[in-house]
């Protein structure tokens, strides 16, 4: 898989991190992802209270559209770029900016995030099983890390009032996949290299070039759907050996086999969430569809890699 180029990034996240004190969760469902959040105390960040609702929660809604318009404020002011906001996409916790800017577009997604120093909610026992590819240590020191919570509504309320928010692990999984090894001296200069983070990236792009070949049927995936399938290969193969640079191929196709197995079954579990499936099974014809797609490519020696 060494002789194409994968597509230039054109898409990026930017986490705007604001650090709170003091928070009170609250499940807003059975999923174990999606919150309240309401203060225990008056906050000292007195600024956060216009953002409270009738019952004292913060909403994520509110906060968003205030950033919305500060963005838009700032946005005029520059000059040498063009750089327009993107619609609301209903249900998206990102404000979106468009860069122009040949010879391609940019987008940046900002996502509104609040840093809590919390331990990890009981929705998390049970999930994160790295001990035998990072470590116990590694384990323990990053569930002492703050917890991120993004403004993301939750679909399933029975009133859409767009309060909840959404754990976010994104920083754990950045530290993960940049220190991916089973030994300490994995892809590092003196160290032996592996074909982790090809993978991913092969993942990555494979969904890509079919979403854009059939965008309707795909709408619902995303990139977080291989990553997540790519982390729990990582556990299932938690050795450096298993993993050898010359055999991307093999490792890549054992993933998709994975992967290709999780939508057969409409069961993705979040990695850190074991409650929470990803695969929602009212879209169980559109897992089925991706399946097909990807057995063809995995049968066929990947013909779309090829166009």
């Amino acid at each position: 898989f060494s002789y194409f180029q994968i597509s230039e990034p054109n898409e990026f996240d930017i986490m705007l991190v604001m650090p709170v004190t003091r928070l009170q969760l609250d499940e807003s469902d059975d999923t174990g992802a999606f919150y309240y959040v309401s203060f225990q105390r008056t906050p000292k960040e007195k600024g956060l209270l216009k953002f409270l609702d009738e019952d004292g929660k913060l909403s994520a809604f509110k906060m968003l559209q205030a950033l919305r318009e500060i963005i838009k404020q700032e946005v005029k002011n520059i000059k040498d770029v063009e750089v327009t906001v993107a619609r609301k996409k209903a249900g998206s916790p990102a404000i979106t900016l468009q860069i122009k800017n040949p010879p391609s577009e940019i987008s940046v997604d900002i996502i509104l995030t609040l840093k809590v120093q919390h331990s990890w909610p009981r929705s998390t026992q049970g999930g994160f099983k790295i001990e035998q590819w990072l470590g116990t240590k590694v384990k323990r020191d990053m569930k002492l890390r703050s917890l991120y919570l993004v403004a993301k509504q939750n679909k399933t309320e029975k009133v859409l009032r767009g309060n909840t928010w959404r754990l976010s692990f994104s920083h754990i999984e950045k530290d993960m996949i940049n220190n991916h090894g089973n030994s300490k001296t994995c892809c590092e200069s003196d160290g032996l290299k592996c074909c982790r983070k090809g993978c991913l990236k092969l993942l990555k792009y494979l969904l890509e070039q079919l979403k854009m070949k059939h965008p309707k049927e795909l709408e619902k995936f995303c990139s977080y759907h291989v990553k997540t399938a790519f982390l729990h290969s990582c556990v299932t193969w938690p050795y450096d050996s298993d993993w050898h640079l010359g055999d991307l191929d093999h490792c890549f196709q054992q993933c998709l086999r994975f992967f290709v197995d999780c939508l057969q079954k409409s069961q993705l579990t979040h990695f850190f969430i074991p409650q929470y499936n990803l695969f929602s099974l009212e879209d169980k014809a559109r897992h089925h569809f991706l399946s097909r797609k990807i057995s063809h490519e995995l049968n066929n020696g990947f013909p779309i890699f090829h166009e």
